[in-house]
């Protein structure tokens, strides 16, 4: 910290220790008798039980330039958002009754999960990025799409590094992966066992306040850029009408 920021930092970084403090009596005490003795990981464990209660979002410096912040980000990601397992369940309807049903995040549990992105890579095609939210997963395993009433086959299961992928066996509960071989899935679908149904709570898009006309330069781009307009509306559905 540059010496002329100092005082300014200090400032700041006490206004910090007392909202933190609000969430942790101890801490509270430790505050008003000797702020310096607060130790870093009395900080971050009391950020860890605001952010579990919702109660506050923490902020980060950084750019993507240069992976500037980006680890310090990532390593509080880690260090302060809630695991699975700091959630007792999470709460869907039954399809056909729509009554309340639960899932624990357990691999014991029927398998749920709800896909929030869909993606095309040249290489395998089209990508269905999903979150398991319980049970567990078999590569080459069937699952039900709750929104088509259709069994869908998920040939292969990758695990995403940026855009790499790294084919994995199985998928469980509190994971994420990408899929690939199905026929039918959308933005916001919930997959899950045929035999123990569920429907997540869909994602809900705005309606388009724009429209825009695409047309090609030459005729010999019109077959390219219907492809591509197919991607697009594939990777974003529900999000925007392509006419």
């Amino acid at each position: 910290i540059p010496a002329e920021l100092m005082e300014e930092a200090k400032e700041w970084r006490e206004k910090l220790l007392e909202s933190i403090a609000e969430f942790d009596d101890h801490l509270m005490e430790k505050f008003f008798e000797d702020p310096t003795s607060i130790s870093e990981a009395e900080i971050l464990a009391a950020l860890r039980k605001a952010c579990i209660a919702n109660k506050v979002v923490p902020m980060v410096c950084g750019s993507a330039f240069k992976n500037k912040g980006v680890q310090t980000m990532l390593d509080l990601v880690m260090e302060l958002m809630p695991s699975p397992l700091d959630k007792e369940n999470i709460v869907g309807t039954h399809p056909d009754t729509e009554e309340p049903v639960s899932r624990k995040p357990d691999a014991k549990e029927p398998f749920t999960a709800l896909a929030f992105k869909i993606a095309t890579d040249p290489f395998v095609g089209r990508l269905c990025f999903f979150r398991a939210y319980s049970g567990h997963l078999d590569s080459g395993s069937y699952v039900l799409n709750t929104r088509s009433g259709n069994k869908e086959r998920i040939s292969r299961i990758f695990q995403m590094h940026a855009n790499k992928q790294n084919a994995i066996d199985f998928i469980e509960a509190g994971d994420i992966g990408a899929a690939v071989g199905f026929k039918d899935i959308k933005t916001g679908d919930t997959l899950c066992d045929e035999k123990h149904p569920i429907v997540l709570e869909s994602m809900k898009f705005p309606e388009p306040v724009i429209g825009i006309a695409i047309e090609p330069k030459t005729q010999a781009d019109l077959d390219r850029l219907g492809v591509s307009l197919g991607k697009l509306a594939r990777s974003e559905e529900h999000t925007s009408e392509l006419q």
